[in-house]
């Protein structure tokens, strides 16, 4: 029985895993695929929905489809997002058009979305309250393992097969996942009393958020920052979430059942996770445009730069674990997130030709990457304990999804809103170049360096703006997380069995 429970949750953190890298796997491949795809390189704003459809659909779907598992039963549910999961990386990978691709990587992020929530429920079905926390744990290190490994996952295959294989590789490993999901997963249905699914919740978070999306998405950023009917679509999701806070504090059937437990300290963790997801999308989607543009690296030279911020993060994840441990989750969280702040701001200062510059020894560019990937690491294990200490140990699944959806909305958001304002801002600050054409024209090499000049200097400008405003992200995460009091000292601390 031992083996077997051992086996049913190391499959569901493999399918996790595989979920996870796929939300990050983009970043690195975004440039070939826009090439192979034909989307002209002046037009970056068109891209934008190939990362944004997943997450929307990520975000969308994982409180609905984990509360349908309860229903039906985890391995049912298991075996339709898998089958959903690699019918939308078939139909990525065979995309010979830009809407195709998009409904790909949408239906992979619905399906995607719905595996964390199922597989923390599992946890709960097969563990006593007392080891729960640890198994939770382990299940939500494998979830951010993804942000980490994603990026240099997918370079790492594109160099070897290409960006279509990243996502045909996708059907083997699902195929293995459904075996083993079949052999370890029990069919039955969890113990507990079958839940109400939370139909019109979910409806209006879906629909709330991809009016949000829909809002910021503009096709001609020369005529606005909003696309026509931008604004009037922003306050109507702004209205449906509303309405969804409104639905869920009157439902029986909640998506996160906060009855009894001090809302505003959850709120402020949440809205921390959110924070640092926008943060964490931007640097992983900017930085990989700065090599391949300012700096006129390939994809695997970019997230070869990258890595400096992943590996930072990753390590600095550890260490944040330790001082939560040992001192409690707020001031790990307030460093981090001002640490952050710092390094997003030196990045916004970066020169025209960052390579050249240097912190004496040091190259500026890792020097600052490492800060800010530091500063967002050490905020990850304190917010995932946080969570822990203040729900109830039967919200434990739930409110660990909570933390990643939030998260999750924060990089959906807030790569929307950014990169609408981007765009924007690089049509503006280009309105006034033109394209010299070389035919008859005995100046051409003359006019095109000066037409490449003023193309740098305004690309440079748009990311030191867009970064500016991640620091801004990120010191607002520091205030909200200064308002996070410490437990009583008369209460179990959940995040310490998470250390042990």
């Amino acid at each position: 029985m031992r083996d077997r429970r051992r086996l049913a949750i190391g499959a569901g953190g493999a399918i996790v895993l595989l979920a996870s890298l796929d939300a990050y796997v983009i970043v690195t491949v975004l440039t070939e695929m826009t090439k192979d795809l034909g989307i002209p390189a002046n037009r970056p704003e068109r891209i934008t929905p190939i990362v944004t459809g997943f997450l929307l659909g990520y975000v969308a779907a994982m409180p609905l489809l984990g509360q349908l598992s309860d229903r039906f039963g985890r391995r049912a549910v298991l075996h339709a997002c898998l089958l959903a999961f690699a019918a939308g990386s078939a139909v990525t990978a065979a995309a010979d058009g830009f809407p195709l691709l998009v409904g790909g990587r949408v239906l992979q992020g619905v399906a995607g979305g719905a595996l964390l929530p199922i597989t923390m429920a599992l946890a709960s079905d097969l563990w006593a309250e007392r080891d729960r926390p640890v198994v939770l744990g382990v299940v939500g290190a494998v979830q951010e393992l993804g942000s980490v490994l994603g990026p240099l996952y997918g370079a790492g295959l594109a160099a070897l097969i290409g960006w279509r294989g990243i996502f045909w590789v996708n059907v083997p490993l699902v195929l293995a996942a459904m075996a083993a999901v079949h052999f370890a997963v029990p069919a039955a249905r969890s113990a507990a009393p079958p839940a109400k699914v939370d139909v019109p919740g979910g409806l209006l978070l879906a629909g709330g958020l991809g009016l949000l999306v829909l809002g910021t998405y503009n096709e001609t950023p020369e005529n606005g920052v909003l696309p026509p009917g931008g604004a009037q679509m922003i306050v109507a999701g702004a209205v449906l979430l509303v309405l969804f806070g409104w639905w869920e504090s009157r439902t029986s059937a909640r998506l996160l059942d906060l009855s009894g437990v001090r809302k505003s300290p959850v709120f402020a963790v949440l809205a921390v996770s959110l924070l640092s997801g926008a943060a964490l999308m931007v640097t992983l989607v900017d930085v990989q445009l700065i090599a391949t543009t300012l700096l006129g690296r390939t994809p695997s030279e970019g997230a070869f730069l990258l890595s400096r911020f992943l590996v930072a993060l990753a390590l600095a994840a550890v260490l944040g674990g330790f001082v939560a441990h040992r001192y409690g989750e707020r001031w790990p969280l307030v460093a981090g997130m001002a640490m952050a702040a710092l390094g997003y701001l030196l990045v916004s200062g970066w020169p025209l030709d960052p390579a050249s510059a240097s912190y004496g020894p040091l190259p500026r560019m890792d020097v600052d990457l490492v800060l800010a990937g530091a500063g967002l690491g050490l905020a990850i294990a304190p917010v995932s304990s946080a969570i822990l200490r203040l729900v109830p140990a039967g919200q434990h699944g739930v409110a660990s999804a909570a933390v990643v959806v939030a998260r999750m909305m924060g990089m959906l958001l807030g790569i929307s809103a950014l990169s609408a304002y981007g765009f924007h801002r690089l049509q503006s600050l280009t309105a006034g170049l033109t394209v010299p054409l070389p035919f008859g024209n005995p100046n051409f090499k003359a006019e095109f360096e000066v037409y490449q000049a003023g193309l740098q200097e305004a690309l440079h400008t748009e990311y030191r703006e867009i970064f500016l405003i991640t620091s801004v992200l990120c010191l607002l995460g520091a205030v909200v997380a200064a308002s996070i009091r410490k437990p009583p000292s008369d209460l179990p601390h959940p995040a310490k069995e998470l250390a042990v």
